[in-house]
């Protein structure tokens, strides 16, 4: 048997499949697990939150498009961040909390995933639900980038067909001249709308919109990288955004607000009401494998980035070991695990996915002024360049929203923080007690 190690990764992605892999990453959770609690937020005017959510999320997406063209390498933000300030202990702390905000946002699909299984079996706990959902997805990520790229075409494929069954059926309830339910409709058209119930709304809807910057930490797997990723990340983004804001405004028109932040399987319950002969559990099929599909995404991306990081020795050497036969950092997805489903079984799923987003949003506000300096200190070069005014916009927005997210939110995002800052000092006392 051959156990000499794989020395790089695979090229398995062209531009389609690679968008594919961002439009499957950035679809399922917003719409199939977080949608109601928007509503719960924002109101009739939940596709107002999806689109402020989204134009923070394309400013943003451009800087990461210019950033992946210029360095196409796994590793992604703490890879930018080290090539603009040149500071291993800010790349170390960035690199950790944007590996807190994949397994955290995986903890977050989990909840989502054991909420639409256990509507038709009850007898399965949750815990058993989490543990099975992560086994199963960290063979899938051992196996490698094949066989992941694979399922997330499958998965990509049936989650754009449950939004499009809820795309008919919402029209044709609407068109029949039915209303969201007897005597909700005229408050819902009578409510006014406040910027305040928006933005709050669209700081919890931004955690719908992680997974274009997913893209970049599979770099080293695509072809023609300066080409194909800065194209894949906005074709992902526009094709979510517009399937995001469509839906997002049909659910209210079938459901009221306050039913839908109710609900624990928001868009089943939208189909149900629109249409009661569809048969639910096909529906249900079709969210477990949405949910399924971005927690793998989230998943893979943790794990190329203590790949990325490792190799870029800003952490220990042992997490950048691939698998001789597999050519996979098994060795982070082993760590990832355990961290991951603890977190699943120790919070809720509206916590859970405010914290992702605020966390996600203090990482892209640190992307835009990485894109800033580096645009000044080596200037323009060939491939996908943006003007200074769009990471300049997108760092403003940035800002504004992580302002408007939940105090537990912050506080959880400032714990994980300080974890950071400790393990940056354990990490500098052991480098000097090796130099000693």
């Amino acid at each position: 048997m051959d156990t000499q190690e794989a020395d790089s990764l695979k090229r398995v992605f062209g531009l389609p499949t690679l968008v594919i892999y961002g439009v499957g990453d950035i679809l399922g959770a917003g719409i199939y697990a977080v949608v109601g609690k928007i509503a719960g937020l924002a109101g009739a005017f939940v596709w107002a939150s999806f689109l402020v959510a989204m134009t923070v999320a394309a400013l943003t997406a451009l800087s990461y498009a210019e950033l992946g063209s210029r360095f196409p390498l796994s590793g992604g933000v703490a890879c930018f961040v080290h090539r603009a300030f040149r500071t291993d202990w800010l790349s170390v702390i960035v690199g950790w909390l944007m590996f807190c905000t994949c397994i955290v946002s995986m903890a977050t699909l989990s909840k989502a995933f054991a909420g639409y299984l256990t509507t038709f079996a009850p007898i399965f706990p949750t815990w058993l639900v989490v543990l099975a959902l992560f086994c199963g997805l960290a063979f899938i990520n051992f196996r490698g980038m094949q066989e992941s790229s694979s399922l997330n075409i499958f998965c990509t494929t049936l989650e754009v067909s449950g939004l499009l069954v809820v795309i008919i059926v919402s029209a044709l309830f609407i068109s029949g001249g039915s209303t969201a339910v007897a005597g909700v409709a005229p408050a819902i058209s009578a409510q006014t709308f406040g910027w305040v119930a928006v933005f709050q709304g669209a700081a919890l809807a931004f955690y719908a919109f992680i997974g274009f910057e997913d893209i970049v930490n599979v770099a080293e797997e695509v072809k023609d990288p300066e080409r194909n990723v800065p194209r894949a990340i906005l074709l992902a983004l526009g094709i979510a955004g517009v399937i995001y804001i469509l839906v997002s405004w049909l659910a209210t028109q079938v459901l009221s607000p306050a039913d839908l932040s109710a609900s624990g399987a928001p868009l089943l319950d939208v189909v149900r009401r629109a249409q009661p002969n569809f048969p639910g559990v096909v529906f249900t099929f079709i969210a477990l494998f949405a949910v399924l599909n971005t927690a793998l995404l989230n998943f893979i991306t943790a794990s190329r980035l203590l790949f990325g990081m490792s190799r870029d020795g800003l952490l220990p050497a042992w997490f950048s070991k691939l698998h001789a036969t597999r050519a996979t950092p098994y060795r982070t997805i082993v760590v990832i695990l355990p961290i991951a489903i603890f977190l699943a079984l120790s919070g809720t799923l509206q916590f859970l996915a405010g914290t992702t987003a605020t966390l996600i949003l203090a990482m892209f506000c640190l992307v835009n002024l990485s894109l800033l300096i580096i645009k000044r200190r080596e200037g323009n070069a060939d491939g996908f360049r943006v003007p200074a005014i769009v990471p300049i916009l997108a760092l403003v927005s940035n800002v504004v929203l992580i302002a408007f997210a939940s105090k537990e939110s912050h506080i959880l995002a400032a714990i994980f923080t300080a974890i950071g800052v400790l393990l940056v000092l354990a990490r500098k006392a052991l480098m000097k007690q090796r130099a000693a």
